[in-house]
């Protein structure tokens, strides 16, 4: 099976294309853009493409990563994702930004519980905890630090992601991520897209928290 894997949901911006008999990234391509993902994205996908000697109409699924993130550049990768298994007549499997940090610090410190936490800002973080089969051990959620502090002070594993020392000051065996969830792997998300079930992993946006811009009612004009 080949995977078309994106990722658009920090900073970067990347493409690759994976097959998954042969459990190898054919070609990847991406740069750490900051902004404009809508722009670039498609040039990324057309030159991991073009990398790999494979057309758009051999891909036999699309996997992107759904957030958390960046609220507009999530939009994009979805976006992006659902039209091109649409025009393809192909599945769209979404991944979550946490998904592909606990599946980083699984396979650095294996045999470990993974407890993935990301700066939210605002004194808040997204976490989410996962077994060490790298399965989900609960929902993903936004946490005050004070909150996350007092849920896990007790966890014995690893811990990861770029909010893991607002959680555990002085960590012993934690994997130094910081950046997630800016410095996403687009090999991991192709490999775990690949191996998603695309009747529950639904390529569908992973807002925790809602938009910063709001209506202003007060200014609502009343309609004719």
């Amino acid at each position: 099976m080949l995977v078309l894997a994106i990722d658009t949901s920090g900073t970067g911006c990347a493409a690759a294309v994976y097959d998954s008999a042969a459990a190898e990234v054919l070609a990847r391509a991406g740069a750490n853009i900051g902004r404009g993902h809508a722009e670039r994205l498609m040039e990324f996908v057309d030159e991991a493409l073009l990398a790999a000697d494979r057309q758009l109409s051999e891909i036999d699924r699309i996997a992107v990563t759904v957030g958390p993130g960046s609220f507009t550049g999530i939009r994009v990768g979805v976006a992006a994702a659902r039209g091109l298994a649409l025009a393809l007549g192909k599945p769209a499997v979404g991944i979550t930004t946490l998904e592909v940090a606990a599946e980083n610090a699984r396979l650095t410190t294996p045999g470990q519980a993974v407890l993935v936490v990301i700066d939210a800002k605002r004194d808040e973080v997204y976490a989410q905890l996962f077994d060490a089969f790298g399965r989900a051990k609960d929902e993903p959620e936004i946490l005050s630090v004070r909150e996350a502090r007092e849920r896990f002070s007790g966890l014995e594993g690893t811990v990861c992601g770029s909010g893991a020392s607002l959680v555990r000051p002085s960590p012993v065996s934690d994997v130094p991520t910081d950046g997630v969830p800016d410095d996403i792997d687009i090999a991991v998300v192709a490999r775990l897209g690949a191996g998603a079930d695309p009747a529950s992993a639904k390529p569908k946006p992973l807002y925790l928290r809602g938009p910063d811009a709001k209506p202003q009612a007060g200014f609502a004009v009343t309609r004719a």
